[in-house]
């Protein structure tokens, strides 16, 4: 056998052994994949082989945050399962909620928050605590799997009080939560919003829960109607039974008795309805970068001193800053208002002035103190020290129009932003004695200072 060393031969991609050919490959798209199965005869059934390289795609690129041989029971495609992730990665991190907060009743979350489980895609309901600390309660809210048959399974907890491993997704593991557990579809409409909408067709059977809507599970149901599952492209049922009965009127000729059957059937359908369709919309840009430091989701106590609230900052187009408060309460997730908005973004680095000294000095610092109440000169750590300022002047005629021209006190629109050493920031207006200070809210993809909702 002539040595790799030497000059004259060239090597090829079938010198290197299978294991080091598919990690090669697992970098590739599927486009790419399908390009280079078409270079060799030979290497056509290396791509096709769904155990080999399909797995080593998934495994490489979603393996560190999901355990990739438990979708599905181990049973599902690879290449579907691919397909399916690569659809679903873009809903990890946050979304609110757009449009009204209730629905038939059932309250629903203003933040939600995707993340990665052991075989599926969980999104949890995101409330700050009320209790003084920079804690967070994240309660169920939306389990999303594929089933061994490589079916689409989302199910919704309308209350929050559900914990389920991903054994979900696999008939006869759920049957206990049936009356809990409401089957949804997710539909996608872009990268930024999604629609939750409940699942009609899907039927229970003796534990185990069929869908009409399926080629490899059926129910027996004569009212499903025959979509795809979870598929992005799926019509709502109401859309589907519009058509029908369209088309029932103009070919038919017991159209109007038809026509009838379906509107009585609809009807039952909407009288069993758990959940109304809600509309969701993706928070992007949730965390700071180093040319937008204070880009985020962050979390500070709001100026009652009592409750945590959540704060988003976001760099606008035309060049300004703008901070906005989004969650209220419960059931109003935000006020239009803005916190602040500022078009300066330039920092001031020290040494400060001391009037700059002073204006920080002299402010109580809204947090939470560990073991104390809140106290009117608070012993900061070493790591609060001021690293930089940025000046807030905020602009109202641009935010809030009714306020512009209501004072001629500047004080009572300019403020500053003060970045501590250990990259966490607190703003405050000069008109007022205080400072919030701000902590992110999630960081690397995972929730800081999570706790379990709890029913006791």
């Amino acid at each position: 056998m002539a040595s790799l060393e030497d000059p004259g031969r060239s090597i090829s991609f079938t010198d290197f052994p299978e294991d080091v050919q598919l990690c090669v490959l697992s970098f590739l798209t599927p486009t790419e994949i399908a390009t280079f199965a078409c270079t060799s005869k030979r290497f056509v059934s290396l791509c096709r082989n769904d155990g080999k390289l399909w797995f080593a795609m998934c495994d490489r690129r979603w393996g560190l945050r999901t355990h990739i041989k438990r979708w599905g029971k181990g049973n599902i495609c690879y290449k579907l399962l691919y397909k399916t992730l690569s659809e679903w990665e873009n809903l990890i991190g946050f979304w609110r909620r757009s449009g009204t907060g209730r629905t038939t009743g059932i309250s629903s979350p203003p933040l939600i928050f995707f993340e990665w489980g052991s075989s599926f895609l969980t999104a949890s309901r995101v409330t700050p605590s009320r209790n003084g600390t920079y804690n967070v309660v994240k309660s169920s809210f939306l389990w999303m799997s594929l089933s061994p048959e490589g079916q689409t399974v989302n199910f919704l907890d309308p209350d929050g009080r559900n914990e389920i491993s991903g054994d979900f997704a696999i008939p006869g593991k759920f049957d206990h939560l049936e009356s809990d557990l409401v089957p949804v579809n997710v539909s996608f409409m872009g990268k930024t919003h999604f629609v939750v909408e409940e699942d009609l067709s899907f039927t229970y059977k003796n534990g185990v829960r069929r869908s009409s809507s399926s080629a490899n599970l059926r129910g027996d149901d004569e009212d499903a109607i025959e979509t795809e599952i979870g598929s992005p492209d799926s019509l709502p049922d109401r859309f589907v039974s519009e058509i029908y009965q369209h088309f029932a009127n103009r070919t038919s000729p017991v159209g109007d008795r038809a026509s009838r059957r379906q509107r009585r059937r609809e009807k039952e359908r909407q009288a069993r309805r758990k959940w109304e369709p809600q509309h969701f919309v993706k928070i992007v840009n949730c965390s700071p970068t180093p040319t937008r430091p204070l880009q985020g989701l962050w979390k500070g106590i709001y100026d009652d001193m009592n409750n945590l609230g959540f704060y988003l900052v976001a760099y606008d187009d035309i060049g300004g800053i703008a901070c906005r408060k989004v969650w209220n309460s419960p059931e109003n997730f935000a006020s239009y208002g803005p916190v602040f908005w500022t078009s300066n973004t330039t920092f001031v680095g020290s040494p400060f002035s001391a009037e700059e000294e002073n204006l920080f000095a002299c402010r109580l610092h809204l947090r939470p103190l560990p073991e104390a109440d809140w106290i009117e000169t608070p012993s900061l750590p070493e790591n609060y020290a001021v690293s930089r300022i940025l000046n807030v002047n905020s602009s109202y005629d641009l935010v809030i129009p009714h306020m512009a021209g209501r004072t001629a006190n500047p004080q009572h629109v300019e403020g500053r932003i003060w970045q501590y050493r250990d990259g966490t920031y607190g703003f405050g207006f000069l008109r007022d004695d205080f400072i919030i200070d701000l902590k992110l809210v999630s960081e690397n993809g995972c929730l800081l200072d999570a706790v379990e909702f709890s029913c006791d």
